[in-house]
């Protein structure tokens, strides 16, 4: 099961923190699966399917942190190539930007208009927390209220219910994977959780502007080889 991490698309000319892929490049990448027999879809599809022993040709597409550009130059590109995709967005932080990210630039983040408008195009919309905060350094009532208390703000923001959850610079520990799960979260997306990887810490593949074609072949291998051994998780529903 392959989980491809994405986060902005936009302009790539300062981007100290190799976060963001230009929409040329994305369209690029998006050809690329579909010649190799590939479909990217939201974490809940990938999840359902790969429970009932099917799905073999799906590949998970994420983008974390719910910017703007989202809607403006990934959401036309995901409906040209008939994909889907999970958006993890911070409700706690709606108009707002990325604080978080000392070096910057600044990116403008999603209004609740937007987010549902994402939600609207087909697309799963899910949590990323509420403000983009460690959350193995949080206390417990704080981090009650970054996993909840999101998927409460998040639901009643989109009219349905939140599935799924991302973890916030992918940090992880058992105290933060049980507390989403007691949130009620179905599965939760990490990077590279190593341990605790199950449903309620997937591994994902960080996707960036230099992952041409032969680059991407690369990654699909290596994660087909990491994977290999690795009993997937049951999701249903």
């Amino acid at each position: 099961m392959w989980v491809a991490m994405y986060h902005s698309v936009d302009n790539c000319a300062d981007d100290p923190y190799k976060i963001t892929v230009s929409p040329e490049r994305l369209a690029a990448q998006l050809r690329w699966l579909r010649r190799q027999g590939l479909r990217g879809v939201s974490m809940t599809r990938l999840l359902t399917a790969r429970a009932r022993g099917e799905g073999r040709d799906l590949v998970g597409l994420t983008f974390d942190d719910g910017y703007t550009d989202f809607v403006d130059h990934a959401l036309p590109l995901l409906r040209r190539y008939d994909f889907d995709a999970t958006l993890f967005v911070l409700p706690g932080r709606l108009a707002g930007e990325n604080a978080w990210d000392p070096l910057g630039p600044r990116k403008p983040l999603l209004t609740a208009d937007g987010i549902r408008h994402a939600a609207a195009e087909g697309m799963e919309v899910a949590s990323h927390g509420l403000t983009h905060i460690d959350l193995t350094r949080a206390d417990d009532r704080l981090l009650w209220q970054e996993t909840s208390g999101s998927r409460v703000a998040l639901s009643d923001l989109i009219g349905r219910e939140v599935e799924g959850f991302c973890y916030p610079y992918g940090t992880v520990d058992q105290r933060v994977v049980d507390t989403v799960r007691a949130a009620g979260y179905r599965y939760a997306c990490a990077i590279s959780p190593g341990p605790l990887t199950g449903v309620h810490a997937l591994p994902r593949v960080h996707i960036g502007q230099e992952d041409t074609a032969l680059r991407l072949q690369l990654k699909l291998r290596l994660n087909r080889l990491r994977r290999r051994a690795v009993r997937e998780p049951a999701v249903t529903g």
